[in-house]
């Protein structure tokens, strides 16, 4: 829970240096901007597709930890159980352990349980703060922001945000909790199906544990189970569910029930682990005296990481291949040509060109395809085609006109290429030159 949470809190103030026409937080969703930075990597709205694969990695990535090692997400990272335990945490300091909290609901109405059932929802309304305060601030520059909300001068586009992450915070990990789990999260319904007999689950050792009941101290052991039915294991989970019926959908794999068991059995001076995280394969194999290892590699693994591979490479060679510049042709539809006063034609076209580097670019713009084509560029102040400057990061917008002597042909496919000024080749555009109606 700390490690998690303190990279939530704090990766927004992780700073990242990418020269000085960009920000430098490391994770940020720049709206403004459109655009998303990851460290080194920045992510335009046209490369969308980078995220769709990394949104498929997190996905198979969570089949293959769920295969290993059953619903260990909703036990230990999901955030929902990361800041239910949270507000748990908050619980047992202000008002004590489960008995004494149970003691304190059920009494009467007095100072006591007022200030401590008032304090723990106010530190829960200060988390719930705190999270909505630090979701905003990977979508605007961490520190800016800081110093807005100190100043009580927030945007309130932003303010409302926070409310509304604040209050879904309170009511998510104060109230509704582990109810999410059950009858929201689609995943407690799909996740058996990436279960195998090698899955590493919690399970109660019924051989060991039945016949269960009630046991006093110095009372022989011989004929009966380990299990004295204490129930501290259906007290401690958060589901409600009692796992000596087995495995159920409810379960999250947090191991309270194991912790629980096992300061029973210390106890009573019995082996701990009457429930423990075990395979399906090892609970039959043990029966016979032979327990086989924990199998990592298996079919259903190897698949996961295999697909994982792929998709991962595919990313890697995108990032490693991707073109620094593009260049966007339209061109005009009224009208679509124009005939001068020499006989010549005349088209219109709208050049966008993209600069996804972090420095201001001179980019030269040259067509090929037809015989005497002429290029002018118009636009304030004396702009040619050879040198079209494009600031660091941002799209530069030019209106180009093509002349050319009227050719034999109504239409003539033509070629648009993108260079920069060290020569470099960015990529071609296909479009078309229109001399006359078909």
């Amino acid at each position: 829970m700390v490690v998690l949470l303190g990279i939530y809190y704090l990766a927004p103030f992780m700073r990242w240096d990418r020269g000085p026409h960009a920000p430098d937080q490391a994770i940020l969703i720049d709206m403004t901007s459109s655009r998303a930075y990851f460290f080194f990597i920045d992510i335009w709205p046209q490369e969308i597709y980078y995220l769709t694969g990394i949104l498929i990695l997190a996905a198979i990535a969570l089949f293959l930890a769920t295969s290993l090692f059953g619903r260990v997400w909703c036990g230990y990272a999901c955030p929902q159980t990361v800041w239910t335990d949270l507000f748990v945490w908050v619980e047992r300091i202000v008002q004590g352990d489960r008995a004494k909290r149970q003691k304190l609901y059920k009494a009467a109405w007095s100072i006591e349980k007022l200030w401590k059932l008032g304090l723990t929802h106010f530190l829960w309304l200060v988390i719930g703060l705190l999270t909505g305060g630090a979701w905003v601030f990977y979508f605007n520059d961490a520190p800016t922001l800081l110093e807005q909300i100190i100043h009580f001068d927030v945007p309130w586009s932003v303010m409302g945000w926070i409310i509304a992450l604040t209050g879904s915070t309170y009511v998510m990990a104060g109230f509704a909790r582990e109810q999410v789990c059950t009858y929201m999260c689609p995943y407690a319904r799909f996740q058996s199906a990436m279960f195998d007999k090698d899955t590493l689950i919690i399970g109660y050792d019924a051989e060991r544990g039945e016949a269960r009941g009630k046991h006093k101290k110095g009372d022989s052991w011989e004929g009966r189970g380990h299990c004295v039915d204490c129930t501290a294991c259906v007290q401690v989970c958060p589901t409600g569910i009692d796992i000596r019926d087995g495995l159920q959908m409810e379960c999250i794999a947090c191991g309270l029930c194991i912790d629980a068991c096992n300061d029973v059995m210390h106890k009573l001076e019995l082996p701990a682990d009457l429930i423990r995280y075990a395979t399906t394969s090892s609970q039959d194999t043990r029966k016979t005296g032979t327990a086989l290892p924990f199998k990592i590699w298996r079919p259903r693994t190897f698949y996961y990481a295999a697909i994982i591979a792929v998709v991962g490479a595919a990313i890697l060679y995108g990032l490693l291949n991707r073109s620094l510049a593009e260049v966007h042709v339209l061109h005009d539809r009224n009208p679509l040509f124009v005939q001068l006063s020499d006989g010549s034609v005349r088209n219109g076209y709208d050049i966008r060109i993209l600069n996804k580097t972090l420095e201001d670019k001179t980019y030269n713009l040259e067509v090929s395809g037809l015989n005497g084509l002429e290029m002018r560029v118009q636009g304030a102040g004396n702009l040619q085609a050879g040198a079209l400057p494009v600031f660091a990061g941002s799209i530069g917008h030019f209106r180009v006109f093509l002349s050319a002597p009227k050719p034999g042909e109504t239409r003539a496919n033509i070629v648009f290429t993108l260079t920069d000024d060290q020569g470099v080749q960015y990529e071609n555009y296909e479009s078309v030159f229109v001399s006359g109606m078909p």
